[in-house]
């Protein structure tokens, strides 16, 4: 549940300005006591802090606010434009991914922080009594957040040119994905190591009972299942003594009124239905906290509008080609993630929707072989995808969807595309797919063999 808050409070463009902005006031507070304290001969201030009159001063710190609300102007402007440059090219859900940026959040977080700061020491030069209150240190600082200013500004301008660069685009989407199959990896392994007494009845007894009597449970919200608190699921079935089926995942999109779990035995249905409200969040968009397949999907959306007519952009395809095989790759050599739960005494409480491989390899690549029929280019390299993909497989669960796109492909081809040295090229890449998969199995069954008889 941290990632999924940390997520939520990344996607948005106050959270950093509104940390900064109560920086700056602490800062100011503490400034404003020294020079307080130097008004009142307490202690003394260096000879260079000093800002000189009263009417010197505000006209300084009037001329920083002025120039640094227009700065401001400026940088959301170009926030927009590089907002709406990505919208076109990329596709409208990329735009979360801008959202997440930390040098745009921290940009205007940094001089919104100095604007303020330069409106409260303004505010503070005051006249009592005869006696007129400059505030000289704080008007020193401001001039320090003025040049550290310069500097975030020119940071901002080239984080801007390289953030939309289209390679860059694929290559951070891709990092989010290698990121998100560790991270389920490393949580499903100390799921393993946690549930080692096993206890109550089996799991195929409790699937017998809850596809027979289990009562359903209907969601009472519709949009896109985000996160899933498993934990919270865990504890409540288990003072329940309950077992839940989830019937979706997150990414999968929820209507209001169908079947969102299956309970047994019936009569716990109600404690469990207000658990799910409080351990399911849905909203309007897709997040990637526990969504796997958005990046995945994300890729294939870059691919496809390059596959255009309107775009007719062949590289980029390719270069989503490569990340995705990488991704896969990855994927195919963490272990099967758990979809069965139990509680600390060892009952099954939580049983998970599948995601099986065969769904991720589809994917993948079915929308993209589809938007590339008879382009040779794209053709060879989803081959070259498959052969790289069916390097790192495991077991023949996986290795068959693989080897099934590579025949759709090489189908495809024959029918699609004219030139024959083109289909000659296409058929070698689809050997190839043939000859790493003989490989891989044959490194497989060595492995098993070299392991020796079962204890």
């Amino acid at each position: 549940m941290e990632g999924w808050r940390r997520e939520a409070l990344r996607t948005n463009l106050w959270v950093v300005p509104t940390a900064l902005s109560g920086l700056t006031v602490l800062l100011f507070i503490a400034t404003l006591t020294v020079d307080r304290a130097a008004a009142a001969g307490s202690l003394r201030l260096p000879s260079w802090v000093d800002s000189g009159s009263p009417d010197a001063a505000r006209q300084i710190l009037t001329a920083v606010a002025a120039a640094i609300i227009t700065v401001v102007g400026l940088v959301f402007s170009i926030t927009i434009v590089a907002l709406t440059l990505a919208s076109t090219q990329f596709g409208p859900r990329m735009l979360r991914n801008f959202l997440r940026s930390l040098g745009i959040q921290l940009t205007l977080g940094v001089f919104v922080a100095t604007f303020l700061y330069s409106v409260l020491a303004l505010i503070a030069i005051h006249q009592q009594g005869g006696r007129v209150f400059v505030p000289h240190l704080s008007i020193t600082v401001d001039f320090v957040l003025v040049l550290a200013d310069l500097g975030v500004l020119i940071y901002f301008i080239h984080h801007v040119a390289s953030s939309i660069q289209l390679n860059q685009v694929i290559a951070g989407i891709a990092a989010d994905l290698i990121r998100s199959i560790d991270v389920q990896a490393a949580i499903d392994a100390y799921d393993r190591r946690s549930q080692i007494i096993h206890a109550g009845p089996s799991e195929a007894d409790v699937s017998a009972w809850l596809d027979e009597h289990g009562a359903r449970v209907l969601a009472v919200k519709s949009g896109f299942l985000q996160v899933i608190d498993h934990g919270l699921l865990i504890r409540e079935a288990s003072r329940a003594g309950a077992v839940v089926r989830l019937l979706y995942r997150p990414r999968h999109f929820i209507v209001e009124g169908r079947a969102l779990a299956l309970v047994w035995p019936p009569e716990a249905a109600p404690a469990i239905q207000r658990a799910l409200e409080r351990a399911h969040f849905v909203g309007p968009q897709r997040t990637r906290s526990q969504d796997l397949v958005l990046a995945i999907d994300q890729l294939v959306e870059i691919a496809i509008r390059a596959l255009s007519p309107a775009v007719n952009d062949t590289f980029t395809a390719l270069a989503c080609i490569d990340w995705l095989s990488a991704g896969l790759a990855r994927i195919s050599t963490v272990s099967k993630p758990g979809l069965v739960h139990r509680d600390q005494t060892g009952h099954v409480r939580l049983m998970e929707a599948e995601l099986p491989y065969e769904r991720l390899v589809d994917r993948a690549f079915d929308k993209v072989r589809q938007a590339g029929r008879g382009m040779p280019a794209v053709t060879i390299r989803l081959l070259e995808a498959l052969a790289r993909v069916m390097e790192f497989t495991v077991d023949e669960e996986q290795r068959c969807p693989l080897m099934r796109q590579a025949e759709m492909l090489l189908r495809s081809s024959e029918e699609a595309i004219p030139e024959p040295n083109d289909r000659q090229a296409v058929r070698e890449r689809y050997e190839a797919v043939v000859a790493t998969r003989r490989t891989a199995t044959r490194q497989g069954a060595f492995s098993l063999r070299s392991r020796g008889p079962i204890p």
